[in-house]
């Protein structure tokens, strides 16, 4: 009677190709990204060393938009920082599965993303590791491919906004926001948020609204209902 053999274990390349349609709407965002940082007066290489350095999609956008309006270094680097804090429980749910020397470590954790993070996802919670920084990486490469693309052609585009290529940012938040509302809580809080940003827009510096509307939102989406 023959033996069941138990099927292969994941490799990197099955990572890379559960990312690889991602990975194209990544490129078109890096592409859009670069354009933009190139409207709000990032230097060439600037714009790419983010993209290397940061690799967090939303948290890019919004310290573009905050310097493009004339906001602030600390005011794009806090709410960069608001918007990547989601990152600490997803650190910790893979930190078993990227252990190793801490320079190994640090290196693999910056694929660690949404993206690679969910098509990692075993039963049990557990990381495939290899799936994780295979999808990682090809998205890693897609969006910074994008980037250079984006800084490259925004020298002919000139200003972003007569592509509409401005809507991005608000765009991506958008279809960032419509998956979570799936509870009155997280529906309130979003409300309160955008109630936050149009009041203070009209006098607050440019990123700050969009700060106190961080805040506002993740102090809402944390508060508990009474019982």
């Amino acid at each position: 009677m023959p033996t069941s053999q138990a099927p292969p274990r994941p490799g990197y390349r099955d990572g890379a190709r559960a990312a690889a349609p991602l990975a194209v709407a990544d490129l078109a965002f890096g592409t859009s990204f670069g354009v933009l940082a190139h409207g709000a007066g990032f230097g060439n290489a600037a714009a790419v060393v983010m993209s290397a350095t940061t690799f967090a999609g939303s948290a890019q956008f919004a310290a573009t938009s905050v310097l493009a309006t004339g906001g602030g270094v600390a005011a794009a680097v806090t709410a960069a920082l608001l918007l990547n804090l989601r990152y600490l429980p997803i650190g910790l749910s893979t930190a078993a599965a990227l252990s190793g020397p801490r320079w190994r470590t640090a290196l693999t954790a910056q694929l660690v993303v949404d993206e690679s993070w969910a098509l990692a996802q075993r039963q049990g919670g557990r990381i495939d590791r290899s799936v994780l920084l295979g999808a990682g990486l090809t998205l890693y490469v897609s969006w910074l491919a994008g980037t250079a693309a984006g800084v490259v052609a925004g020298a002919f585009v000139g200003d972003p906004a007569r592509l509409g290529l401005d809507a991005a940012f608000p765009a991506l938040f958008l279809a960032l926001l419509v998956p979570q509302l799936r509870s009155r809580s997280r529906l309130l809080a979003a409300a309160g948020g955008a109630a936050v940003a149009l009041a203070l827009t009209p006098v607050a510096s440019p990123g700050v609204p969009l700060l106190a509307a961080t805040v506002a939102c993740l102090f809402g989406a944390g508060a508990r209902r009474p019982a």
